[in-house]
């Protein structure tokens, strides 16, 4: 175990594939950490990853990364666990979530045996599920473990309706909510532009013929935007490798961001022992409160549904 000097920033990276080495790649260039290190089952792989990226040293802010072991968890302020199995041929969607499950929940043991105080950060697919895996088995206070949930999702949300809308991502604000996956949906009734309720923006901008199609066509295209990338080159790594810095960012420095991570729910929203996406309150103790917004009734039916079919794929898991 390498241990920095007192107050540094120490992140542990849990997974050094096509993610955890595209968000260290990211985090290196922020600044945000002191010293990183890289677990792997494959620790070849660790080990070239971390001499790749100590290469770069030069170019970017001094932070020192080397090969990590268990014991590195117990000093550590932020754990991103992005470990996982990949479908292998003939293998159901449920064998590949049992597997992934089972390599969560000894990871959260692990974790949890190491008495580590640092915040646990869930990448795995299905974020939702295998949140809650992390949540159960590791047994801390709720809001020290979320899931990277539809902060990626949000922004990609951002990102479109900045094209359709012509005008700068950092002026449109809005959030896709639920699960990490077909059931997730827009809070239309919290998005805005410049401040403007977004409903009453685009008659404005008068570019919509029909801004309810238009709706339901920008919501599809945040659905399937991972799709047509997984479909081009096999994973997304490069924009959820900057999602994950962002959402470390607010843990390290106690930003108090506002960030649709997975959390558990305890009667929020009439909802209970599910993890899903909501605007959450991100600090330096991971979730410190869930934002309950007014959203409208069809939001709120959503956000039921997209609970519903999680709870039904955690029933099917026998690891609980």
């Amino acid at each position: 175990m390498h241990t920095g000097t007192a107050g540094s920033r120490k992140v542990v990276v849990v997974g050094t594939g096509a993610v955890g080495a595209t968000f260290c790649y990211a985090l290196a260039q922020s600044g945000l950490a002191d010293e990183v290190a890289l677990i792997d089952q494959n620790r070849d792989l660790a080990q070239g990853q971390v001499l790749d990226l100590a290469d770069g040293q030069p170019f970017f802010p001094s932070v020192q990364f080397h090969v990590g072991e268990p014991e590195d968890y117990a000093d550590a302020n932020v754990i991103v666990m992005t470990a996982g199995a990949r479908q292998a041929p003939g293998e159901t969607r449920l064998d590949l979530l049992r597997k992934n499950a089972s390599i969560v929940s000894n990871v959260a043991r692990d974790i949890a045996e190491s008495g580590s105080k640092a915040v646990l950060l869930v990448v795995t697919n299905p974020v939702d599920v295998l949140t809650h895996v992390a949540a159960r088995r590791i047994g801390w206070e709720r809001g020290r473990v979320l899931g990277s949930g539809t902060v990626l999702d949000s922004a990609r949300f951002r990102s479109i309706l900045s094209r359709h809308c012509n005008v700068d991502a950092h002026n449109v604000h809005g959030y896709i909510l639920g699960e990490h996956g077909d059931s997730e949906f827009a809070a239309w009734s919290m998005t805005n532009v410049a401040g403007m309720p977004i409903d009453q923006y685009c008659p404005v901008c008068d570019k919509c013929g029909d801004w309810a199609a238009e709706r339901e066509k920008i919501e599809q295209q945040v659905r399937d935007s991972a799709y047509h990338i997984i479909d081009y080159k096999g994973a997304t790594c490069f924009a959820v490798g900057l999602a994950l810095v962002r959402i470390v960012g607010a843990i390290l420095r106690g930003q108090r961001s506002v960030l649709t991570v997975s959390t558990m729910l305890k009667g929020e929203y009439g909802l209970d022992d599910v993890c899903l996406s909501l605007p959450c309150l991100v600090s330096e103790r991971g979730v410190e409160r869930i934002i309950k917004a007014a959203l409208a009734a069809k939001e709120r039916e959503a956000l039921s549904r997209s609970a519903s079919v999680l709870k039904k794929v955690i029933a099917d898991l026998t690891v609980l």
